[in-house]
C-alpha cells in the first residue's frame, strides 16, 4: 500500500472524529463527502453559516447526509466554549466578553471542540493562512507537555527501499521555525521520532544534520546543533538519536562507517532533522522533485492533540489524505 493509502486504512480502524471548520469552502464540504462515504472517521463536523454549508453543498450537487453541521454564531456550547477560552487567556487581559466573541471564529471553535474533546482532530488552512490556523491551535489546543515549541514534518516516500525505512524518511522541520534555537532543534527532533513511529511504523534512527560530520568542520552552526544533540539525549535518552551528521553520512552506511564509525544511527537514519528552515524546505523538494519521491505534508507535531494545516492551493483529495493523515495521529 502507498502512503496515503494507509493513513486511510489507520483511520478507518481508528474510527475518531473529525472537525473541519472551513465548512462554506467547496472543496472542504466535498472532502467532507469523500471522508464519509470511505469511513474515514467516525463523525464529521463542517463548522460555519447552516445556510451557506447547504447552499455550497447544493450548488455543487453534494449530499450532506451523515455529515454534522454547526455554526459557532449560534452554537449551543458557545457560552461554554467561550468560558474555557477566556480560562485560557485572561493572563493575557482577555475579557469574557471578548472570548464569548472570539469564540464564534471557526478555527477557534473547531479547535475548542478538539481541546475538549467534541472533537479527536482538526484540519483547516484551505482558506485561512497557516498563520491563522497556528494562532488558533497554540491559544487553545496548546503543545504536548514537555514542548513549547509546535514544528512539522514531511513524509518522503522514495523508491530507494535500502534506505530509511523501506525506502521512507521523516524530515523536519520544512515548514513552520526559520531559524530554530538548540532547544527548539531538540524539541523538533523529540516530536519527529514520535512521527517515525506514527506514520513510518518504525523506531526512529534520528540524524541532526549539518554541513560537519562528528567535527569535521567547525563554526556556530555546527555548535548549535551539538548543543540540540546534548539536550535531546538528556532529556530522550530513549531516542536513538546523533548528530552533527552530513546527509550521506546519515543514510548511506558506507559513508557512514567511514565518516562516524561507531554511531549508532550513521548509515541508517530513518528521521532527518535539519538545522534550518531554509535547509529543510530546499531539502524536500529536491527529493521530491529531482528523485520523484511523494511528499506528505506539512504534518504538525508537537500539539496536545492532532491539527493540521492545508496549503490554500490544495485539493480535494488532498484534504482527504490529511484528513486520514490527522486522524491517524489521534491513535497514536
Amino acid at each position: 500500500m502507498t502512503f496515503a493509502e494507509t493513513m486511510k486504512a489507520k483511520a478507518v480502524a481508528l474510527q475518531k472524529a473529525l472537525v473541519l471548520p472551513e465548512g462554506t469552502e467547496p472543496r472542504t464540504v466535498a472532502a467532507a463527502r469523500k471522508i464519509v462515504d470511505e469511513k474515514l472517521a467516525s463523525k464529521v463536523t463542517l463548522l460555519g453559516d447552516n445556510d451557506t454549508v447547504v447552499q455550497t453543498a447544493k450548488d455543487a450537487g453534494i449530499s450532506l447526509d451523515g455529515i454534522e453541521i454547526i455554526d459557532p454564531v449560534h452554537a449551543d456550547q458557545r457560552k461554554t466554549y467561550a468560558h474555557e477560552y477566556y480560562e485560557l487567556r485572561k493572563h493575557k487581559g482577555m475579557s469574557e466578553e471578548e472570548a464569548y466573541s472570539l469564540i464564534a471564529d471557526q478555527l477557534r471553535y473547531g479547535a475548542m471542540m478538539v481541546r475538549l474533546g467534541a472533537a479527536d482532530a482538526m484540519v483547516a488552512g484551505a482558506e485561512n493562512t497557516t498563520g491563522n490556523v497556528l494562532r488558533a491551535s497554540f491559544q487553545i489546543i496548546k503543545t504536548k507537555p514537555g514542548i513549547k515549541s509546535a514544528s512539522s514534518c514531511f513524509v518522503m516516500a522514495t523508491d530507494k527501499f535500502d534506505l530509511g525505512a523501506n525506502g521512507s524518511f521523516i524530515f523536519s522541520d520544512c515548514a513552520t521555525i526559520p531559524e530554530p534555537t538548540a532547544e527548539q532543534l531538540a524539541e523538533i527532533a523529540e516530536a519527529s521520532a514520535e512521527s517515525c513511529r506514527t506514520y513510518l511504523g518504525a523506531e526512529p534512527a534520528v540524524a541532526l544534520l549539518s554541513y560537519s560530520t562528528k567535527g569535521s568542520a567547525k563554526g556556530a552552526l555546527v555548535d548549535k546543533v551539538t548543543e540540540a544533540l546534548a539536550l535531546l539525549q538528556k532529556k530522550r535518552p530513549d531516542i536513538l538519536s546523533d548528530g552533527e551528521l552530513q546527509l550521506d553520512a546519515a543514510i548511506i552506511e558506507s559513508v557512514g562507517q567511514s565518516k562516524a564509525p561507531g554511531s549508532p544511527v550513521a548509515g541508517k537514519a530513518n528521521v532527518l532533522v535539519f538545522p534550518d528552515l531554509q535547509a529543510g524546505n530546499i531539502g524536500y523538494k529536491l527529493v521530491q522533485r529531482l528523485a520523484g519521491a511523494e511528499a506528505y505534508g506539512p504534518i504538525l507535531q508537537g500539539f496536545a492533540k492532532p491539527v493540521s494545516d492545508l496549503s490554500r492551493g490544495c485539493s480535494i483529495e488532498d484534504i482527504v489524505v490529511t484528513s486520514a493523515i490527522t486522524l491517524a495521529q489521534a491513535g497514536s
